[in-house]
Protein backbone atom coordinates (compact mmCIF):
# COMPACT_ATOMS: atom_id res chain seq x y z
CA UNK A 1 0.00 0.00 0.00
CA UNK A 2 0.95 3.55 -0.91
CA UNK A 3 2.80 5.09 2.25
CA UNK A 4 0.99 8.20 1.47
CA UNK A 5 -2.45 6.55 1.64
CA UNK A 6 -1.74 5.15 5.47
CA UNK A 7 -3.54 6.61 8.33
CA UNK A 8 -0.68 9.41 9.12
CA UNK A 9 -0.65 10.94 6.42
CA UNK A 10 -4.23 10.64 5.75
CA UNK A 11 -5.83 12.08 8.92
CA UNK A 12 -2.86 12.66 11.08
CA UNK A 13 -5.27 14.16 13.85
CA UNK A 14 -6.73 11.09 14.22
CA UNK A 15 -3.21 9.14 14.02
CA UNK A 16 -2.36 11.54 16.92
CA UNK A 17 -5.12 10.46 19.45
CA UNK A 18 -4.42 6.98 18.49
CA UNK A 19 -0.96 6.87 19.66
CA UNK A 20 -1.90 8.95 22.60
CA UNK A 21 -4.64 6.71 23.24
CA UNK A 22 -1.71 3.54 23.22
CA UNK A 23 0.41 5.91 25.11
CA UNK A 24 -2.05 5.44 27.99
CA UNK A 25 -2.99 2.14 27.47
CA UNK A 26 1.02 1.59 27.98
CA UNK A 27 1.35 3.34 31.39
CA UNK A 28 -1.55 2.85 33.13
CA UNK A 29 -2.85 0.04 34.86
CA UNK A 30 -5.69 -0.95 33.54
CA UNK A 31 -7.92 -2.26 36.45
CA UNK A 32 -11.57 -1.86 35.14
CA UNK A 33 -13.19 -5.04 35.28
CA UNK A 34 -14.88 -4.76 31.47
CA UNK A 35 -12.16 -3.95 29.90
CA UNK A 36 -9.02 -6.02 28.55
CA UNK A 37 -6.53 -6.19 26.04
CA UNK A 38 -6.93 -8.75 22.89
CA UNK A 39 -4.26 -10.19 20.76
CA UNK A 40 -2.61 -8.72 17.83
CA UNK A 41 -4.58 -11.72 15.66
CA UNK A 42 -7.82 -10.51 16.88
CA UNK A 43 -6.63 -6.56 15.90
CA UNK A 44 -5.53 -7.68 12.51
CA UNK A 45 -9.03 -9.86 12.04
CA UNK A 46 -11.10 -6.31 13.33
CA UNK A 47 -8.40 -4.21 11.07
CA UNK A 48 -9.04 -6.28 7.65
CA UNK A 49 -10.78 -5.96 4.24
CA UNK A 50 -13.82 -7.86 5.84
CA UNK A 51 -14.95 -4.31 7.12
CA UNK A 52 -15.85 -3.90 3.55
CA UNK A 53 -18.59 -6.42 3.35
CA UNK A 54 -22.02 -6.33 3.76
CA UNK A 55 -23.76 -9.40 4.64
CA UNK A 56 -27.68 -8.94 5.62
CA UNK A 57 -28.72 -12.60 6.87
CA UNK A 58 -27.06 -15.27 7.58
CA UNK A 59 -24.76 -17.96 6.09
CA UNK A 60 -26.09 -18.87 2.85
CA UNK A 61 -29.01 -16.91 3.17
CA UNK A 62 -27.80 -13.60 2.49
CA UNK A 63 -29.64 -11.01 0.96
CA UNK A 64 -26.52 -9.98 -0.77
CA UNK A 65 -24.14 -11.41 -3.73
CA UNK A 66 -20.30 -11.62 -2.83
CA UNK A 67 -20.53 -13.65 0.21
CA UNK A 68 -19.09 -17.10 0.19
CA UNK A 69 -16.18 -16.32 2.35
CA UNK A 70 -17.83 -13.87 4.87
CA UNK A 71 -19.91 -17.22 5.20
CA UNK A 72 -16.91 -19.22 5.84
CA UNK A 73 -15.86 -17.03 8.66
CA UNK A 74 -19.47 -16.50 10.10
CA UNK A 75 -19.78 -20.29 9.88
CA UNK A 76 -16.27 -20.74 11.79
CA UNK A 77 -17.23 -18.77 14.91
CA UNK A 78 -20.66 -20.56 15.04
CA UNK A 79 -19.26 -23.76 15.32
CA UNK A 80 -15.77 -22.85 17.88
CA UNK A 81 -18.03 -20.65 19.92
CA UNK A 82 -20.84 -24.36 20.10
CA UNK A 83 -17.44 -26.40 20.78
CA UNK A 84 -16.49 -23.76 23.71
CA UNK A 85 -19.52 -23.26 25.04
CA UNK A 86 -20.99 -26.59 24.63
CA UNK A 87 -24.04 -25.04 23.44
CA UNK A 88 -27.30 -26.16 21.06
CA UNK A 89 -27.44 -23.00 18.92
CA UNK A 90 -25.42 -19.89 18.89
CA UNK A 91 -26.12 -15.94 16.58
CA UNK A 92 -22.52 -14.30 17.00
CA UNK A 93 -24.25 -11.28 14.75
CA UNK A 94 -24.47 -9.19 17.92
CA UNK A 95 -23.20 -5.86 18.32
CA UNK A 96 -22.67 -5.55 21.63
CA UNK A 97 -24.17 -6.94 24.88
CA UNK A 98 -26.68 -4.99 25.06
CA UNK A 99 -28.10 -5.95 21.46
CA UNK A 100 -27.88 -9.58 22.47
CA UNK A 101 -30.37 -8.86 25.50
CA UNK A 102 -32.84 -6.65 23.74
CA UNK A 103 -32.59 -9.30 20.71
CA UNK A 104 -33.68 -12.19 23.09
CA UNK A 105 -36.47 -9.62 25.00
CA UNK A 106 -37.86 -9.27 21.56
CA UNK A 107 -37.88 -12.69 20.55
CA UNK A 108 -40.07 -13.94 24.00
CA UNK A 109 -41.69 -10.63 25.24
CA UNK A 110 -44.07 -8.17 24.46
CA UNK A 111 -44.45 -4.71 25.97
CA UNK A 112 -45.34 -4.64 29.75
CA UNK A 113 -44.45 -8.08 29.96
CA UNK A 114 -43.65 -8.95 33.53
CA UNK A 115 -39.35 -9.24 33.82
CA UNK A 116 -37.96 -10.27 37.19
CA UNK A 117 -33.77 -8.80 37.11
CA UNK A 118 -30.85 -7.75 39.40
CA UNK A 119 -31.00 -4.57 40.69
CA UNK A 120 -28.48 -2.36 39.14
CA UNK A 121 -27.21 -1.49 43.02
CA UNK A 122 -27.04 -4.74 43.86
CA UNK A 123 -24.44 -5.45 40.78
CA UNK A 124 -27.18 -5.85 38.22
CA UNK A 125 -26.60 -4.31 34.41
CA UNK A 126 -28.46 -1.45 32.84
CA UNK A 127 -30.27 -3.74 30.37
CA UNK A 128 -31.52 -6.00 33.25
CA UNK A 129 -35.00 -3.70 33.22
CA UNK A 130 -33.47 -0.08 34.52
CA UNK A 131 -36.01 2.52 34.54
CA UNK A 132 -33.68 4.88 32.11
CA UNK A 133 -32.82 1.79 29.61
CA UNK A 134 -34.84 0.30 27.32
CA UNK A 135 -35.16 -3.19 28.80
CA UNK A 136 -36.92 -1.08 32.13
CA UNK A 137 -39.13 1.42 29.39
CA UNK A 138 -41.01 -1.55 27.80
CA UNK A 139 -41.49 -4.56 30.46
CA UNK A 140 -42.85 -4.25 33.82
CA UNK A 141 -39.52 -4.70 36.02
CA UNK A 142 -39.45 -6.16 39.37
CA UNK A 143 -35.89 -6.60 41.09
CA UNK A 144 -34.23 -8.98 43.47
CA UNK A 145 -30.93 -8.13 44.68
CA UNK A 146 -28.20 -9.57 47.26
CA UNK A 147 -28.61 -10.50 51.47
CA UNK A 148 -28.34 -7.20 53.44
CA UNK A 149 -26.24 -9.32 55.77
CA UNK A 150 -24.16 -11.70 53.42
CA UNK A 151 -24.22 -9.21 50.60
CA UNK A 152 -24.45 -12.93 48.30
CA UNK A 153 -27.64 -12.99 45.83
CA UNK A 154 -30.47 -13.76 48.09
CA UNK A 155 -32.19 -16.80 46.02
CA UNK A 156 -34.73 -17.07 49.06
CA UNK A 157 -36.16 -13.47 48.14
CA UNK A 158 -36.09 -14.28 44.40
CA UNK A 159 -37.94 -17.32 44.79
CA UNK A 160 -40.74 -15.14 46.46
CA UNK A 161 -40.85 -12.56 44.33
CA UNK A 162 -40.96 -15.07 41.24
CA UNK A 163 -44.10 -16.58 43.48
CA UNK A 164 -45.77 -13.29 43.65
CA UNK A 165 -45.10 -11.35 40.30
CA UNK A 166 -44.96 -14.59 37.89
CA UNK A 167 -42.95 -13.33 35.31
CA UNK A 168 -42.38 -13.83 31.53
CA UNK A 169 -38.72 -14.16 31.52
CA UNK A 170 -36.27 -14.33 34.73
CA UNK A 171 -32.67 -12.66 34.36
CA UNK A 172 -29.42 -13.80 36.11
CA UNK A 173 -26.09 -12.27 35.56
CA UNK A 174 -24.32 -9.13 36.81
CA UNK A 175 -22.14 -6.24 36.27
CA UNK A 176 -20.74 -5.74 39.66
CA UNK A 177 -20.95 -9.25 41.54
CA UNK A 178 -18.15 -10.86 42.89
CA UNK A 179 -19.55 -14.40 43.87
CA UNK A 180 -20.12 -17.94 41.79
CA UNK A 181 -23.90 -17.74 40.91
CA UNK A 182 -25.90 -20.66 41.35
CA UNK A 183 -27.37 -20.88 37.78
CA UNK A 184 -28.98 -24.33 38.04
CA UNK A 185 -31.11 -23.05 41.45
CA UNK A 186 -32.11 -19.66 39.27
CA UNK A 187 -33.29 -21.97 36.60
CA UNK A 188 -35.59 -24.30 39.07
CA UNK A 189 -37.14 -21.29 40.36
CA UNK A 190 -37.94 -19.29 36.67
CA UNK A 191 -39.50 -22.26 35.28
CA UNK A 192 -41.15 -23.50 38.21
CA UNK A 193 -42.88 -20.49 37.81
CA UNK A 194 -43.73 -20.24 33.98
CA UNK A 195 -40.67 -18.04 33.58
CA UNK A 196 -38.11 -18.13 30.73
CA UNK A 197 -34.79 -17.95 31.87
CA UNK A 198 -31.52 -15.37 30.33
CA UNK A 199 -28.28 -15.91 32.17
CA UNK A 200 -26.14 -12.83 31.11
CA UNK A 201 -22.45 -13.89 31.22
CA UNK A 202 -20.43 -11.09 29.90
CA UNK A 203 -18.41 -10.44 32.70
CA UNK A 204 -17.78 -13.63 33.49
CA UNK A 205 -17.64 -15.66 30.10
CA UNK A 206 -13.68 -16.51 29.92
CA UNK A 207 -14.34 -18.43 33.38
CA UNK A 208 -17.62 -20.30 32.23
CA UNK A 209 -15.46 -21.37 28.88
CA UNK A 210 -12.65 -22.72 30.80
CA UNK A 211 -14.91 -24.56 33.41
CA UNK A 212 -13.98 -22.02 36.23
CA UNK A 213 -17.22 -21.26 36.87
CA UNK A 214 -20.21 -23.20 36.57
CA UNK A 215 -22.31 -22.44 33.23
CA UNK A 216 -25.63 -21.78 32.72
CA UNK A 217 -25.85 -23.42 29.43
CA UNK A 218 -27.26 -26.99 30.69
CA UNK A 219 -30.05 -24.45 32.53
CA UNK A 220 -30.94 -21.46 30.97
CA UNK A 221 -32.66 -21.17 27.92
CA UNK A 222 -31.11 -18.50 26.65
CA UNK A 223 -27.51 -17.31 27.40
CA UNK A 224 -26.12 -13.71 26.14
CA UNK A 225 -22.11 -12.37 26.04
CA UNK A 226 -19.77 -9.90 24.99
CA UNK A 227 -16.88 -11.08 23.54
CA UNK A 228 -14.21 -8.74 25.31
CA UNK A 229 -13.70 -8.52 29.43
CA UNK A 230 -12.65 -12.09 30.56
CA UNK A 231 -13.29 -13.68 26.90
CA UNK A 232 -10.73 -11.16 25.70
CA UNK A 233 -12.04 -10.81 22.37
CA UNK A 234 -13.33 -7.83 20.02
CA UNK A 235 -16.00 -5.76 21.63
CA UNK A 236 -19.40 -7.16 20.60
CA UNK A 237 -21.98 -9.85 21.92
CA UNK A 238 -23.41 -13.19 21.17
CA UNK A 239 -26.51 -15.32 21.88
CA UNK A 240 -26.27 -18.68 22.75
CA UNK A 241 -30.09 -20.84 23.28
CA UNK A 242 -31.61 -24.11 23.20
CA UNK A 243 -32.00 -24.99 19.47
CA UNK A 244 -36.00 -24.87 19.93
CA UNK A 245 -35.20 -20.91 20.07
CA UNK A 246 -33.22 -20.78 17.32
CA UNK A 247 -35.63 -19.30 14.76
CA UNK A 248 -36.80 -16.92 17.01
CA UNK A 249 -33.75 -15.56 18.31
CA UNK A 250 -32.22 -14.82 14.74
CA UNK A 251 -35.19 -13.51 13.68
CA UNK A 252 -35.26 -11.20 16.72
CA UNK A 253 -31.35 -10.35 16.10
CA UNK A 254 -31.98 -9.68 12.08
CA UNK A 255 -33.98 -7.98 11.35
CA UNK A 256 -35.60 -7.93 14.29
CA UNK A 257 -33.23 -5.13 15.78
CA UNK A 258 -30.03 -5.26 13.69
CA UNK A 259 -29.30 -4.85 9.73
CA UNK A 260 -25.89 -5.72 8.43
CA UNK A 261 -23.57 -7.65 10.68
CA UNK A 262 -20.18 -6.51 11.28
CA UNK A 263 -17.93 -9.29 9.34
CA UNK A 264 -14.35 -7.52 10.61
CA UNK A 265 -15.75 -8.25 14.01
CA UNK A 266 -17.51 -11.60 13.48
CA UNK A 267 -13.74 -12.59 11.91
CA UNK A 268 -11.94 -11.15 15.44
CA UNK A 269 -14.68 -13.38 17.64
CA UNK A 270 -13.98 -16.52 15.55
CA UNK A 271 -9.96 -15.54 16.05
CA UNK A 272 -11.07 -15.15 19.97
CA UNK A 273 -12.98 -18.23 19.91
CA UNK A 274 -9.78 -20.13 19.37
CA UNK A 275 -7.44 -18.55 21.44
CA UNK A 276 -10.01 -19.33 24.26
CA UNK A 277 -10.13 -23.11 23.64
CA UNK A 278 -6.49 -23.37 23.70
CA UNK A 279 -4.63 -24.90 26.93
CA UNK A 280 -2.92 -21.45 27.56
CA UNK A 281 -6.10 -19.44 27.79
CA UNK A 282 -7.25 -21.57 30.76
CA UNK A 283 -4.16 -20.86 32.41
CA UNK A 284 -4.74 -17.22 31.84
CA UNK A 285 -8.39 -17.61 33.45
CA UNK A 286 -6.63 -19.41 36.29
CA UNK A 287 -4.01 -16.28 37.12
CA UNK A 288 -6.54 -13.83 36.81
CA UNK A 289 -8.40 -15.84 39.76
CA UNK A 290 -5.27 -15.69 42.26
CA UNK A 291 -4.46 -12.18 40.92
CA UNK A 292 -7.70 -10.94 42.06
CA UNK A 293 -7.92 -12.43 45.18
CA UNK A 294 -4.54 -11.67 45.74
CA UNK A 295 -5.57 -7.71 45.21
CA UNK A 296 -8.82 -7.93 47.23
CA UNK A 297 -6.95 -9.84 49.86
CA UNK A 298 -4.06 -6.94 50.55
CA UNK A 299 -6.47 -4.58 49.86
CA UNK A 300 -8.99 -5.60 52.69
CA UNK A 301 -5.88 -6.17 54.86
CA UNK A 302 -5.21 -2.49 54.67
CA UNK A 303 -8.36 -1.74 56.18
CA UNK A 304 -10.98 -1.12 53.49
CA UNK A 305 -14.00 -3.05 53.81
CA UNK A 306 -14.82 -5.49 50.98
CA UNK A 307 -18.63 -6.24 49.79
CA UNK A 308 -19.58 -9.84 50.44
CA UNK A 309 -16.00 -10.25 52.18
CA UNK A 310 -14.24 -11.46 48.77
CA UNK A 311 -14.28 -12.40 45.59
CA UNK A 312 -14.49 -15.91 43.50
CA UNK A 313 -14.25 -14.44 39.94
CA UNK A 314 -12.47 -11.99 38.21
CA UNK A 315 -13.98 -8.88 40.28
CA UNK A 316 -14.58 -7.00 43.83
CA UNK A 317 -16.36 -4.00 45.17
CA UNK A 318 -14.93 -2.07 47.96
CA UNK A 319 -17.09 0.18 50.22
CA UNK A 320 -14.71 3.31 50.90
CA UNK A 321 -18.14 4.53 53.40
CA UNK A 322 -15.81 2.20 56.32
CA UNK A 323 -13.01 3.77 55.77
CA UNK A 324 -13.16 7.05 54.22
CA UNK A 325 -16.73 7.62 54.62
CA UNK A 326 -16.18 11.64 52.81
CA UNK A 327 -14.84 10.15 49.83
CA UNK A 328 -16.88 9.40 47.40
CA UNK A 329 -16.38 6.67 44.51
CA UNK A 330 -15.93 9.44 42.46
CA UNK A 331 -13.28 11.30 44.12
CA UNK A 332 -11.01 8.23 44.49
CA UNK A 333 -11.85 7.71 40.40
CA UNK A 334 -10.41 10.76 39.63
CA UNK A 335 -7.84 11.15 42.00
CA UNK A 336 -6.25 7.26 41.01
CA UNK A 337 -6.40 8.35 37.30
CA UNK A 338 -3.87 10.87 38.44
CA UNK A 339 -1.65 8.04 39.33
CA UNK A 340 -2.43 6.17 36.03
CA UNK A 341 -4.47 3.69 37.73
CA UNK A 342 -8.11 3.26 36.12
CA UNK A 343 -10.84 1.93 37.65
CA UNK A 344 -14.67 2.87 37.92
CA UNK A 345 -16.76 4.11 40.65
CA UNK A 346 -19.63 1.70 41.63
CA UNK A 347 -22.56 1.74 43.82
CA UNK A 348 -22.37 -1.01 46.50
CA UNK A 349 -25.74 -2.89 48.18
CA UNK A 350 -27.23 -0.32 50.53
CA UNK A 351 -25.78 2.53 48.43
CA UNK A 352 -26.19 6.35 50.09
CA UNK A 353 -24.98 8.68 47.34
CA UNK A 354 -26.06 8.81 43.69
CA UNK A 355 -25.10 6.47 41.01
CA UNK A 356 -23.08 9.34 39.68
CA UNK A 357 -20.91 10.12 42.71
CA UNK A 358 -21.10 6.10 44.15
CA UNK A 359 -19.62 5.01 47.62
CA UNK A 360 -17.67 2.01 45.72
CA UNK A 361 -14.63 1.45 43.54
CA UNK A 362 -14.79 -1.81 41.27
CA UNK A 363 -11.70 -3.77 40.37
CA UNK A 364 -11.05 -5.89 37.99
CA UNK A 365 -7.79 -7.92 36.56
CA UNK A 366 -8.31 -9.67 33.69
CA UNK A 367 -6.18 -6.61 31.45
CA UNK A 368 -3.04 -6.70 34.06
CA UNK A 369 -3.36 -10.26 34.42
CA UNK A 370 -3.14 -9.86 30.71
CA UNK A 371 0.36 -8.34 30.67
CA UNK A 372 1.83 -11.08 32.63
CA UNK A 373 1.59 -9.61 35.96
CA UNK A 374 1.27 -11.96 38.82
CA UNK A 375 0.69 -11.80 42.31
CA UNK A 376 3.78 -9.95 43.51
CA UNK A 377 2.29 -6.93 41.35
CA UNK A 378 -1.15 -7.27 43.00
CA UNK A 379 0.26 -6.23 46.18
CA UNK A 380 2.39 -3.55 44.77
CA UNK A 381 -0.63 -2.15 42.89
CA UNK A 382 -2.82 -2.82 46.40
CA UNK A 383 0.01 -0.28 47.94
CA UNK A 384 -0.52 2.10 44.83
CA UNK A 385 -4.22 2.55 45.63
CA UNK A 386 -3.66 2.59 49.27
CA UNK A 387 -1.70 5.39 48.97
CA UNK A 388 -3.73 7.32 46.86
CA UNK A 389 -7.05 6.93 48.59
CA UNK A 390 -5.16 7.98 51.91
CA UNK A 391 -3.68 10.93 50.12
CA UNK A 392 -6.23 12.27 47.80
CA UNK A 393 -5.17 15.70 47.85
CA UNK A 394 -1.58 15.22 48.04
CA UNK A 395 -0.56 15.81 44.10
CA UNK A 396 2.87 15.40 45.19
CA UNK A 397 1.99 11.85 46.64
CA UNK A 398 0.14 10.92 43.71
CA UNK A 399 2.96 12.36 41.60
CA UNK A 400 5.28 9.83 43.04
CA UNK A 401 2.91 7.18 42.80
CA UNK A 402 2.45 7.67 39.03
CA UNK A 403 6.00 7.27 38.22
CA UNK A 404 5.72 3.97 39.89
CA UNK A 405 2.96 2.89 38.10
CA UNK A 406 4.87 3.28 34.89
CA UNK A 407 8.33 2.06 35.93
CA UNK A 408 5.82 -1.00 36.74
CA UNK A 409 4.33 -0.96 33.19
CA UNK A 410 7.23 -0.51 31.59
CA UNK A 411 8.25 -4.41 32.71
CA UNK A 412 5.38 -5.64 31.09
CA UNK A 413 4.50 -4.18 27.83
CA UNK A 414 1.31 -4.55 25.48
CA UNK A 415 2.04 -6.43 22.40
CA UNK A 416 1.68 -3.94 19.81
Amino acid sequence: MDSQKDLPHVDPEVAAIIEREHQRQEEHLELIASENFTSPAVIQAVGSVLTNKYAEGYPQKRYYGGCEFVDQVESLAIERAKQLFHCEHVNVQPHSGTQANVAVYLSCLSPGDPILTMSLEDGGHLTHGYCKNISGMLYRTTHYGVHRETEFIDYDALEELAKTVRPKLVTIGASAYARTIDFERVADIAHHYGALLMADIAHIAGLVATGLHPSPVPFADFVTTTTHKTLRGPRGGMIMCKEAFAKCIDSALFPGTQGGPLMHVIAGKAVCFKEALSPEFRTYQEQILRNTKALCTEIQQRGYRIVSGGTDNHLFLVDLRATLPDVSGKDAQMALEKANITLNKNTVPGETRSPFQASGLRIGSPAVTTRGMKEPEMLQIAEFIDTVLRNLNNDTIIATVRERVIALTKQFPLPY
